[in-house]
């Protein structure tokens, strides 16, 4: 299971540059409603191969009792709960604060792996001004410029030494449990669907402090197929009784769509398509994992709403529209028959076994039809094509100057494939490889 960073401190010292520098990107998964709408980031970061997720917080002030600074210091204790290991971040410039020691403290008695990141410290490395850090009690300061990228990579290797390396994933048997995660927003009916499919009574829904990252997975068979669900929607076991929390946890929901074959979005017909569903649509497509989107409380809603809904689905979800959708009631028990048969189109086209020969003569045929354009003296050669991998299918491209092909061309060519194989609910990844020309660089 991934590894969760959480990135904390006071204002203005660079988090937020920090946890852009980490995961090398400016795109984060927002929690953006009531709760959690002050400053929890979510990201992925990959390091020598190991992958994480990074958390970002807002400005850190433990002892706050009012108003804003209050609901944010809530939210920084939150991302402390969630992780594996803190990084704590100060500022070299500004020097120690006396909120920098409230931080420090808090985090000694929270019990986590904390590494202190001394930041704005380019070009200082052997500075005196480090060593008042060493105050903080948090262990050796490692300085670093998130804005420059400098010492992120020993800080790294320092946060990620304690974790065992994930093992190489093998190839899992045909006849393994599809791992199925069931995702979306607080009461969405993720925990009524749950307990329609294993047919216990009604689950009962209760609070309880603070929160559970491990994975619930729960075996359940149907039609002689295995599944293993991976719950996000908060299901804990008392004996032989399943009770539900419905805490939204952004960190479960991500490790579950890591860990799945396929992923169930679950949508609520009469809340219509948020910005969270779609950052959670946005995160499963990255993982590369199948989809299907499920609208639950179809039944309550009337012919014109439906029509707005689908209309939102298309226009807010356009990327996901290899997706099936299917349009459910968990608590009247329909619509779950269609459901079940794309869940499991959406795996079979996702472990989908293409021939070598097969896709050469698409690529082939797919040229015949419409050559790509076209760059300057140069237009791209597409010679053959093989598959490269599965969850998601992978179809590797080989020619010259395939540089120059447009996205709009690779997606014609992704429409092709698709058709043919009929692949559903699945991402499909196309690579491009150019030979090296021997001519390119030699003069006229």
């Amino acid at each position: 299971m991934k590894p969760v960073i959480a990135i904390v401190g006071r204002p203005n010292v660079g988090k937020s540059t920090l946890f852009n520098r980490i995961t090398k990107s400016r795109d984060a998964i927002v929690a953006d409603f009531a709760g959690l709408t002050r400053d929890r980031h979510y990201g992925d970061g990959r390091h020598d191969g190991r992958e994480f997720i990074v958390v970002d917080t807002g400005g850190f002030e433990p002892d706050s009792t009012s108003g804003i600074v209050k609901a944010m210091a809530r939210q920084a204790r939150q991302a402390v709960a969630e992780a594996d290991a803190v990084i704590f971040v100060v500022d070299v410039r500004s020097g120690l604060a006396g909120q920098d020691a409230d931080i420090a403290r808090y985090l000694r008695a929270a019990g986590k792996k904390v590494f202190l990141a001394v930041n704005k410290a380019e070009g200082m490395s052997d500075s005196p001004l480090l060593a008042e850090f060493h105050e903080l009690g948090i262990g050796e300061p490692h300085p670093v410029s998130a804005a420059h990228g400098q010492g992120i990579r020993s800080l790294l290797d320092a946060v990620l030494a304690g974790f065992e390396p994930e093992d190489e994933a093998e190839p899992a048997p045909e006849d393994a449990p599809i791992r199925l995660a069931v995702a979306g927003r607080p009461n969405v009916g993720k925990s009524t669907l749950i307990n329609t499919w294993l047919g216990e009574e009604r689950l009962v829904a209760f609070d309880e402090p603070g929160t559970t990252r491990d994975a619930i997975r729960i075996p359940f068979e149907r039609n002689g197929r295995s599944f293993e669900l991976i719950d996000t929607a908060g299901l804990r076991r008392k004996g032989k009784v399943f009770e539900a929390v419905e805490k939204f946890s952004v960190v479960k929901t991500l490790q579950a769509i890591a860990g799945a074959d396929v992923v169930l979005l679950l949508l609520d017909a009469t809340q219509g398509v948020s910005d969270q569903d779609a950052h959670i649509a946005g995160y499963i497509l990255d993982s590369g994992r199948a989809v299907v989107l499920a609208v639950n409380k179809w039944d309550a809603i009337d012919a014109y709403q439906r029509e707005l809904l689908e209309r939102s689905i298309t226009q807010r979800l356009a990327f996901l529209k290899f997706a099936p959708v299917a349009h459910i009631s968990a608590l009247k028990r329909q619509g779950l028959a269609p459901l079940w048969k794309a869940i499991a189109e959406a795996h079979a086209s996702a472990v989908k076994k293409m021939s070598t020969p097969v896709l050469t003569r698409l690529l082939q045929e797919a040229v015949l039809h419409q050559a790509p354009k076209r760059a300057g003296t140069f237009r791209p050669k597409l010679r053959y094509a093989h598959q490269g991998g599965m969850k998601p299918p992978v179809v590797v491209i080989h020619g010259n100057s395939l540089e120059h092909v447009t996205d709009a061309y690779k997606r014609y060519l992704e429409g092709r494939i698709r058709a043919h194989f009929k692949l559903v609910g699945t991402p499909l990844r196309i690579e491009l490889r150019s030979s090296k020309n021997p001519f390119r660089d030699r003069g006229g």
